[in-house]
């Protein structure tokens, strides 16, 4: 019965959100409260849902004073000068820019945080996409992509978490997988290549020149609604030469992990905001400025505790995972290398990361030691789906991304959901011909 429920919750929480029946927010909410009502766990409901919103309030600190503070590096022009050497470099060229914005992606993707990446990217390149009159859906997918792929390093969310719950060590599992990121990452390049071919042709022939777009449903440039760039905040040489070695601080220690990444973005918030609006009166305008795209992105993080509270609360995990397990015949069990990899897309776009790799891979890799099959081997299949899983709406990143992106997460999902698909079948495909992820 639990598993009956937990695939039924699922597809509803999905047909709401994609059919806009409910906004992200409510649905992480109302959809898994009622299913768990339905279950008779209703007495046990409020500690499920305490629990969720507590393994994730750490991540909603660092999205709230990371948004805070590239907010007013945003005010001050922090990055205005990096948009005008691009702009010289790419001569205006919707191709160039483009690639150029998948390559920066890539780069500041081997940190291993998605937000840190989408919070750099996107400011900094946004700009110049609006300028150009880019498809504004363009932008967030060719950061995702790339991101998709570095965020498999070791050092990376879910390749720490399959190490840890299999035991395993990064040359069993990472190093085998890098031609099938190298493949991958060729691919994200390519995708971008095709995006720009196909915005040069779709700019040219409407020969305009583009201030700032306004997004409609499809994601298209509206023409009606054009209005001048932001005027950059005019700043002492001194205090951007600060704010500058601020933010080189910031990054070197988000690298060397020397504290919670929360814990350094409410110090660098805190010293930026003193140095560069000393006035209070000025602190709160800047703060109210940024608090509609802060409460957008903080509140779906909570809410997203709550849906994997009750997932994990209720024993649901457990029961998608042995559902697996069961399905497969006896006789088939070499198949289980090849049903991880397919099935890691959707589920670690229905589960958490956590609740996937140390709920789930866990019992695929017992089930597999009895038809002979490694646990590294499971481990790597494990990793396949994720350019898919950052289409998840319980990804926060991914609210960071759509939210600066200034588009809506469904027409996101749309947009981006076919190439992402596209980067999973193509490391599997490299997998599979390298012999990674064994079928024998």
């Amino acid at each position: 019965m639990i598993t009956a429920l937990a695939y039924s919750m699922i597809a509803v929480f999905m047909t709401t959100i994609m059919t806009r029946a409910l906004s992200a927010l409510i649905a992480l909410i109302l959809v898994p409260s009622l299913f768990a009502v339905a279950a008779g766990f209703m007495p046990a409901l409020p500690d499920m849902m305490i629990n969720g919103i507590k393994s994730i309030a750490p991540t909603g600190v660092l999205l709230l004073f990371a948004i805070l503070y590239f907010g007013l590096m945003i005010d001050v022009g922090l990055f205005d000068p990096i948009v005008r050497v691009i702009v010289r470099v790419c001569h205006g060229d919707p191709l160039r820019v483009i690639v150029g914005s998948t390559l920066l992606a890539a780069v500041i993707s081997l940190d291993g945080d998605g937000s840190t990446t989408y919070l750099l990217c996107i400011t900094a390149m946004l700009p110049l996409h609006r300028k150009l009159g880019i498809n504004p859906l363009i932008l967030p997918l060719v950061s995702m992509l790339p991101n998709s792929i570095m965020n498999i390093a070791p050092w990376g969310g879910p390749t720490a978490r399959v190490l840890a719950s299999l035991h395993l060590d990064s040359g069993q599992v990472f190093v085998p997988l890098l031609p099938s990121m190298a493949f991958a990452s060729a691919a994200s390049i390519a995708i971008a290549w095709y995006f720009g071919l196909e915005e040069r042709k779709r700019l040219d022939k409407i020969g305009f020149v583009y201030t700032g777009p306004k997004v409609s449903e499809r994601g298209l440039i509206s023409e009606d609604h054009m209005h001048p760039p932001r005027e950059p905040r005019s700043v002492p040489l001194w205090r951007q030469a600060f704010n500058i070695a601020l933010t080189v601080a910031l990054m070197v220690l988000l690298v060397l992990d020397v504290a919670h990444l929360a814990v350094l973005f409410m110090l660098a918030f805190a010293i930026a905001a003193t140095v560069n609006f000393p006035n209070l009166a000025d602190q709160r305008e800047r703060l109210a400025a940024h608090s509609a795209s802060v409460l957008a992105v903080v509140s779906v993080i909570f809410a997203a505790g709550v849906f994997t509270g009750i997932l994990q609360g209720t024993g649901m995990t457990e029961a998608l995972a042995h559902s697996i397990v069961w399905l497969i015949p006896d006789n088939q069990g070499n198949l289980l290398p090849l049903i991880t990899a397919l099935i890691s897309g959707p589920f670690t776009f229905f589960l958490s990361n956590d609740a996937f790799y140390f709920g789930i891979v866990p019992v695929l890799a017992e089930a597999g030691k009895s038809y002979g099959i490694a646990p590294e081997v499971i481990a790597r299949a494990s990793l396949i789906g994720q350019p898919l899983h950052l289409l998840s709406p319980l990804v926060p990143a991914t609210y960071v991304l759509v939210g600066l992106a200034e588009v809506e997460f469904a027409d996101h999902q749309r947009f981006a959901f076919k190439w992402a698909g596209l980067l999973a079948a193509l490391m599997l495909l490299v997998a599979l011909a390298t012999g990674i992820v064994s079928l024998i």
